[in-house]
């Protein structure tokens, strides 16, 4: 009888920690950031009235403006102008803004500076992707990802509808923190990778055949822009040619890994194009911060070309050639980063689009505003286009499902991808079944005697210590089983990447 008590509680401790097992396998997707309870609401009056006929070329008109969240107010005069690129130079298109006070100001607890960025997300009419890839940067804890405040805009009286509040990309305290004038000017610096763009007083160079903007400093002399073209180019030749250790010296690997990630997943088409920014701090190349997604995520004309094609569709890897990363994809230990980091994010990014996930809870909380703005201005949904973006589907809603899907649809296949370089495991399944049971001690004790033949991975799944493989992990795994201790993380589901 107490043969069969005792049988019954290591059995029923065996349900226990299978239990425990496939929770820890399949827990919920990562919560992502809470949302702002209010919308703030932001009035420029310009000094001469005409605010919704600047264009870009009128640069910086004087303006006032009041920014008004709840209870807390701002008020100030400021430098208001039209931003951006084709955006700017498309009239049937909201346009983007920028506002520059006097001296920094801290704006709706999002750090301090002079100059601030609304973003008309003109291209998608889900008024979403933006907002998904940024939050996505902040789980990946890119550094100097801006904060982002979904606000509501009136110029000159005129009810401009959703814009979002960003931190431009620029030196700063509270943006990217950067010592440009440290050693003459010449220690730190921010590019931008810019194919084809021209303006004027800009300084471009070019690197064994990359085309960059010096962003910072923002007017570099002859002397420090050769000191930036020169060492971008040093790093450019350890990127090509040097192990990952000498790599490692030059650039900070993490940062590359991550924002490599974000960008792949979201398929922007910018890519390749503009907007992609690298900063060097401390004697090493930084990748990011983000900046400019809303063509991404299908959310480009496939039927314009072949190259068009590959961004607007779901499959196909994107990043490998392109800027800086076309030197580093090819490393097999690269792409191993990429996946490793992948992994530890899978449930975030299964969040993004799950039913009751972050999409679902964004446009929840903002459903009015997302609403007014195609209701209370003259932009409709179905003719907020060009034609190098997707063509909107009639109504806002099958807008969202469709970015839903292809959120859902991007994971799947690189989920696929990124699993050829992924070998999973439960630490202490010796027979690879799927459960830790009193079967796995056995199979530990028959290698052990030389009378079992085991796959490759055996000993990562049953070496529950750092140490070789032996008995004692035998004894450990029983240990467990009969609910004494589990230290050693029995159950939990591992990884090693490849």
């Amino acid at each position: 009888m107490n043969h069969f008590k005792k049988l019954f509680s290591v059995s029923m401790c065996i349900f226990l920690c299978a239990a425990m097992v496939f929770v820890s396998s399949s827990t919920a997707f990562a919560s992502q950031r809470e949302l702002p309870s209010t919308v703030p609401q932001i009035r420029v009056v310009t000094k001469d009235g005409n605010g919704t006929k600047l264009n870009k070329a009128d640069g910086y008109v004087d303006a006032e403006i009041s920014i008004a969240d709840g209870d807390d107010k701002l008020e100030d005069s400021v430098q208001f102008k039209v931003r951006g690129n084709t955006t700017a130079m498309t009239s049937i298109l909201k346009k983007a803004f920028t506002f520059k006070f006097d001296k920094k100001k801290n704006v709706l607890g999002m750090g301090s500076g002079k100059k601030w960025a609304l973003v008309a997300n003109s291209f998608d009419p889900t008024l979403l992707r933006n907002y998904v890839a940024f939050d996505f940067a902040h789980e990946l804890e890119i550094p100097f990802t801006s904060d982002q405040r979904y606000v509501e805009l009136w110029v000159d009286d005129s009810y401009r509808g959703c814009y979002t509040l960003y931190e431009p990309v620029q030196q700063g305290k509270d943006r990217v923190n950067i010592d440009i004038d440290g050693n003459d000017g010449k220690k730190d610096f921010l590019v931008e990778f810019e194919a084809q763009r021209v303006e004027e007083d800009v300084a471009y160079f070019t690197v064994d055949g990359l085309r960059f903007i010096a962003s910072e400093p923002e007017t570099p002399d002859e002397e420090q822009l050769e000191y930036i073209s020169s060492t971008m180019l040093d790093i450019i030749n350890t990127l090509k040619n040097g192990t990952k250790e000498e790599v490692a010296e030059k650039v900070d690997l993490s940062s590359f890994v991550k924002y490599y990630l974000l960008n792949e997943y979201v398929k922007t088409f910018d890519f390749d194009m503009s907007s992609v920014y690298f900063y060097y701090k401390d004697g090493k190349l930084y990748a990011g911060p983000p900046w400019d997604y809303d063509l991404s995520a299908g959310n480009i004309n496939g039927d314009l070309n072949s190259l068009r094609y590959k961004y607007a569709n779901l499959t196909d890897i994107i990043g490998g050639n392109k800027n800086l990363f076309r030197y580093i994809f090819d490393k097999p230990w690269f792409i191993s980063m990429v996946a490793e980091e992948y992994y530890a994010c899978k449930s975030y990014i299964s969040g993004i689009y799950s039913d009751g996930g972050f999409m679902d809870t964004v446009k929840s909380a903002y459903w009015n505003l997302f609403n007014d703005n195609f209701t209370k201005t003259e932009w409709k949904v179905s003719k907020w286009w060009i034609n190098i973006q997707k063509k909107p589907l009639p109504t806002y809603e099958e807008n969202y499902e469709y970015l839903k899907n292809w959120y859902s649809e991007r994971h799947k296949w690189l989920d696929a991808y990124l699993g050829e370089h992924i070998t999973e495991y439960i630490l202490g399944d010796a027979d690879n079944n799927g459960t830790v049971n009193i079967d796995d001690v056995t199979v530990i004790q028959r290698k052990i005697a030389g009378l079992e033949s085991c796959d490759e991975n055996f000993d990562l799944r049953s070496t529950l210590t750092e140490n070789e493989l032996s008995i004692n992990d035998a004894t450990l795994l029983q240990r467990v089983l009969a609910c004494y201790e589990n230290e050693w993380h029995v159950g939990e589901t591992k990884a090693i990447f490849k």
